[in-house]
């Protein structure tokens, strides 16, 4: 090849568009994504769906003077006050709404388990509810802006409705993927299965565990997940 030539390709080459390489074929999509720090087992995640979601509901009555005032100062033009403070009013109501669809999933995995996974579930319930609390340094204005910000995860909802399929169809097959017993020394001698106790508590964590809070009780901290 000449060096006319080959200057000739050079230059032309040159002046294509760079062509960006496809994303990877696993990379999972925006609304995919685990939030930060929450678990990946269906019914630990919908518990602590469970409990972000309570947590955001609980501070309503806390954050709503800030919410107002926020709204009131700043406004646009062709929307009205109370059309405004309206969809906070709506998000509560469709918000309880989905806490009972969680709590049916979890309920129906709960029975579904052969072995009692309310410890497991009340865990990841506290973990949701951590989004929420609140340290010094966060202001009532922070507060409210992370409040009136914040969104549940897509995922929660489709989670909540594949897990209680799961369970309904799988029955006792079922299987929760929490942290897997220690084995035992290798020198102890093997416990009789008759002599082994019963596991205490309750089995179903909807009814105890993720029971309401009185209604005289004071709504949790939190602290805005960033």
């Amino acid at each position: 090849m000449s060096a006319p030539v080959a200057l000739a390709l050079l230059l032309f080459a040159q002046g294509q568009p760079a062509v960006e390489p496809p994303p990877p074929a696993d990379a999972p999509a925006a609304e995919e994504r685990f939030p930060a720090g929450a678990p990946h087992d269906d019914y630990q995640f919908v518990a602590w769906c469970y409990g972000s979601l309570r947590g955001y509901l609980d501070l309503h009555d806390q954050v709503m003077p800030e919410v107002t005032r926020i709204e009131s100062t700043y406004r646009p033009p062709d929307r009205k006050l109370s059309d405004d403070l309206k969809v906070y009013a709506d998000m509560q109501k469709a918000g309880q709404a989905e806490l009972k669809a969680f709590q049916a999933a979890l309920t129906a995995a709960e029975k579904a388990s052969l072995r009692p996974i309310n410890t497991v579930g009340a865990a990841a319930v506290n973990k949701g509810r951590d989004v929420w609390k609140i340290t010094p340094d966060v202001t009532p204005a922070r507060l409210a802006q992370e409040w009136m910000s914040w969104a549940l995860p897509a995922r929660c909802e489709t989670t909540a409705r594949d897990l209680k399929a799961k369970a309904t169809l799988m029955g006792g097959a079922f299987k929760v993927n929490d942290e897997p017993e220690a084995p035992p020394p290798a020198d102890a001698a093997p416990t009789p299965a008759a002599d082994a106790p019963a596991p205490d508590g309750p089995k179903d964590l909807v009814g105890v565990l993720l029971a309401p809070p009185p209604a005289d009780a004071p709504a949790p901290p939190a602290t805005p997940n960033r």
